[in-house]
């Protein structure tokens, strides 16, 4: 990484809830907090602790010099498509292995709630 620029991972007990649009999307009790220079602290949660039948593969892909390439969902909520609303790192960089799997949402996108 250039000097100046850290990724800090750490794993949590905060309850995160994710939802769009009023429909419930993700709940989790054991997000793994991603801290970066310059950006927002993103919460990447367990598949497990996400609803994936509301998901929807796209093609989208962007690779990120400090975590590696990530692949998006859209949401769907009935006739509504919310395209590239989550993105997951299946393959990341070894220096940030612990977000491999991990899904993240575009928190300007949907209503993330964090409480300790």
């Amino acid at each position: 990484m250039p000097p100046g620029h850290k990724i800090t991972i750490t794993p949590s007990d905060r309850h995160v809830e994710i939802t769009l649009g009023g429909e419930k999307l993700a709940v989790s009790d054991r997000p793994v907090l991603l801290d970066e220079t310059g950006l927002p602290t993103r919460y990447y949660l367990p598949p497990e602790d996400v609803r994936t039948e509301l998901l929807r593969p796209t093609s989208s892909e962007t690779t990120c010099p400090f975590k590696g390439q990530a692949s998006y969902w859209s949401v769907v909520l009935g006739d509504e498509v919310h395209e590239d609303v989550v993105w997951s790192y299946q393959a990341p960089i070894p220096e940030v292995a612990e977000i491999a799997g991990l899904m993240c949402f575009y928190p300007e996108r949907v209503e993330l709630m964090v409480s300790e």
